[in-house]
């Protein structure tokens, strides 16, 4: 039985990875960072909690991950642990950098320490190449990396240090670059998530507005549960490499109301007003990945449509309020 540790385990992808694993037949383990209200800290887990080992520990300390990795002795690593919120990053610079960047460091310092051999997936973002794209429109492995703003400045760190770890220690880590990735247990906060929430209060009488930002950034969305599969994949290849993972298709903030809004029989326009406090500081104008690379490597494909997804998301979020839900027809098999 392979032993996987899992930083950041009850966020949105630690809880489908987890998921994953075990049904891979893995022992998995998960590091939480404590939190004053226990009682939220692990909802995400509800559907495996009795099957995880966790740990309390901190990727700003050294120690309490010698003291993990120590005791697990892992055969698979994923760090997914960040201060992960790219408009708060710019609230929380120090504190984003500490986490995102220099926390890495500190996850490969503990392994390179303790258990060399591990193989080590770290998630990297399309956040770190900020505006540049290529001629033909995408962003890949190859693409210039120029962050706009502290998160992807700490992720550009971080994704740089695994090289170097990798090449000056021989050690097995894999950067996986990637794009925006949704789901029904995404934080409230992400604008996704934070537009499904607000259409269904307004659909259920909660609220009458629904407040956002640039309406015309783009993103290429995937669903959280493809990508958790090609963290796996990644790391199952028998030599290290980075990858960007990503659909190689845009949507902007103003497609995402329309259509949620249109599932729900609504016209966003009668809804969504504009408020300067969620424009950022320096904004990414449109984000799309080439997954050419990990698709033909390793035959990774995601099987969710933008449209299923937020479909799912409107579905699941429906349920909470007793209103009859959207149809949606991707059901998840997690060793597909």
């Amino acid at each position: 039985m392979k032993k996987a540790l899992i930083t950041g385990i009850n966020g949105q992808d630690g809880s489908y990875l987890a998921e994953f694993l075990l049904s891979m037949g893995y022992e998995v383990h998960g590091i939480l960072r404590r939190n004053s209200v226990s009682e939220n800290q692990t909802a995400r887990l509800t559907s495996c909690y009795e099957q995880l080992n966790l740990h309390y520990g901190d990727l700003t300390d050294l120690s309490s991950l010698i003291d993990i990795a120590q005791k697990v002795q892992p055969d698979e690593l994923y760090n997914l642990a960040a201060q992960s919120h790219v408009r708060i990053s710019f609230d929380v610079p120090v504190q984003t950098a500490a986490v995102t960047g220099l926390g890495v460091l500190n996850v490969l310092e503990a392994c390179k320490l303790v258990c060399p051999e591990v193989k080590i997936y770290q998630a990297s973002s399309s956040e770190m190449f900020g505006n540049c794209i290529d001629e033909d429109g995408f962003q890949r492995e190859t693409t210039a990396m120029l962050p706009v703003s502290p998160y992807g400045c700490a992720k550009v760190f971080a994704y740089n240090i695994c090289r170097n770890y990798r090449n000056a220690y021989d050690m097995f880590i894999c950067n996986g670059i990637l794009f925006n990735h949704e789901s029904p247990r995404r934080g409230s906060n992400f604008v996704t998530e934070k537009i499904v929430k607000g259409a269904c209060e307004i659909k259920a009488g909660k609220e009458k507005e629904l407040l956002l930002g640039n309406l015309e950034a783009r993103r290429d969305w995937g669903h959280a549960k493809d990508y958790v599969k090609a963290m796996w994949m990644m790391i199952q290849d028998d030599k290290p490499d980075d990858y960007v993972c990503a659909t190689g298709i845009s949507h902007s903030v103003r497609d995402v109301c329309e259509i949620v809004f249109e599932s729900l029989d609504m016209d966003y326009k009668d809804y969504v007003k504009i408020n300067e406090r969620y424009v950022r500081p320096e904004e990414l104008n449109d984000l799309k990945g080439d997954s050419t690379k990990i698709r033909e490597k390793l035959n990774w494909s995601p099987k969710y449509t933008f449209e299923s997804m937020m479909d799912e998301m409107v579905s699941v979020k429906l349920q909470e309020y007793n209103i009859p839900t959207v149809h949606y027809d991707v059901p998840y098999d997690p060793v597909r």
